[in-house]
């Protein structure tokens, strides 16, 4: 670990000074020191100054108190180049002995100043202040990302997505129709899962706004038919649920389910393509497939009998036994169970701290995970959609759905 650091603090370090570069590396900064914050920032180019004196003392003395107002952290790399260019600008050339090869943190400290030659102080000074202004521009850029936000959202209607610590949060929008999903809504939810994978979030988060996490689909889908008739609206219907499953297949970031409340159908069968679901103790869990006709979809025919064995799973998808969160926890489905009264603080501090592990390392982990069964997935997928525009055009679902309806405006 310590070589790998090490060698690549020597790398940028030649590649700061070579040529026509003559950029000094001021050594140790107070953003090494516990405290500081955290700031995601692009990588930063040290320069040489245009000013021939550089920067003066004064100048220095401002940047170590600026940083100290930041209020997010540079990460390790940008701290490891701050420490180099305050050690070189107020004590000059390494001076030190090299640390132990297992005092991982005091030798990649080291091998930072000590790459950094014989630099000189005024240099390296110029340098600093020069680093702590790009990282001040990029914590005011980021105050500035609001309006860019706001923009983004309103280009939905159905979903709220937020970007926060690390993590986006898609939350569905309906909570008067308990987050009951629209062909809208799925086209919303597809579009903010392929803006969250391209985003610099570390995890991304789907929930749901009021009482319910959501109620499945909306069954008034089934009443707009368009011009070319009911066998062109269940293939359309069919190619878009294959689509929107096929987004969770393929979504490349750990992806969390946050159950606020009970879930039906779609909502449902797609959990077992998230990598972490958290449920509120008042969750339910029900896919009432058969009693309205329909069979399973969400890829659920092959992920819950993997997760929960064919038995159990049968007794969801089959005969749409509804599941308690204890119930769902105990057959593998729930990750963990809240406190209902707890549940939005306990998750949420979990998360922030899941989000600040190394971003890298959780994508390719769940590469790892996940890539040995993804054409399995999207087979599966492929599969479930077809049976399904098959059955949408049934007497038994048609007549399911009707008997729902005439209930309802009964009520």
């Amino acid at each position: 670990m310590a070589g790998v650091v090490g060698r690549l603090i020597r790398c940028w370090c030649r590649r700061a000074v070579a040529g026509r570069s003559r950029s000094a590396l001021p050594s140790g900064h107070p953003a090494l020191h516990p405290g500081c914050c955290s700031l995601k920032v692009p990588a930063l180019q040290l320069h040489v100054s245009k000013t021939a004196m550089g920067a003066s003392q004064k100048d220095f003395e401002n940047a170590m108190n600026q940083v100290k107002l930041l209020k997010e952290d540079p990460g390790n790399e940008v701290k490891l180049k701050l420490y180099a260019l305050y050690k070189q600008a107020t004590e000059g050339p390494c001076n030190t002995p090299k640390p132990g090869v297992f005092d991982l943190i005091n030798k990649a400290k080291w091998e930072a100043w000590n790459a950094l030659g014989s630099l000189p102080k005024e240099t390296a000074r110029q340098n600093y202040v020069d680093l702590v202004s790009g990282l001040s521009s990029s914590s005011d850029s980021s105050s500035q990302a609001k309006p860019e936000a706001d923009r983004k959202q309103a280009e939905y209607e159905t979903v709220v997505m937020t970007s926060e610590d690390g993590i986006t949060k898609i939350m569905l929008n309906r909570p008067a129709k308990k987050n009951a999903l629209t062909e809208q809504m799925y086209q919303e939810i597809m579009l903010a899962l392929e803006a969250a994978s391209k985003d610099d979030s570390t995890i991304t988060v789907l929930t749901g706004n009021g009482d319910y996490y959501s109620s499945g689909n909306d069954l008034t889908n089934f009443t707009n038919i368009p011009p070319e008739g009911v066998e062109a609206k269940a293939k359309n219907s069919a190619i878009l649920l294959r689509n929107f499953v096929g987004s969770f297949i393929d979504f490349p970031k750990p992806l969390v389910a946050v159950v606020n409340g009970p879930a039906v159908g779609i909502s449902v069968t797609v959990l077992g393509l998230f990598d972490l679901v958290y449920a509120t103790d008042r969750a339910t869990f029900h896919t009432p497939f058969s009693h309205l006709g329909q069979t399973p979809e969400g890829c659920s025919s092959y992920t819950f009998p993997k997760i929960m064995g064919p038995a159990k799973a049968a007794e969801m998808l089959i005969f749409g036994k509804k599941l308690t969160a204890g119930e769902a926890y105990a057959q593998g489905l729930v990750t963990e169970v809240f406190p209902d009264s707890t549940f939005q603080k306990e998750v949420w501090t979990r998360l922030k701290a899941y989000s600040k592990l190394p971003q890298n390392a959780l994508r390719i982990s769940k590469q790892i995970i996940r890539s040995q069964e993804k054409e399995k997935l999207h087979a599966v997928n492929a599969k479930e959609s077809s049976i399904l525009q098959e059955r949408w055009l049934s007497s038994e679902c048609m007549n399911a759905i009707m008997n729902f309806f005439s209930q309802k405006a009964k009520l």
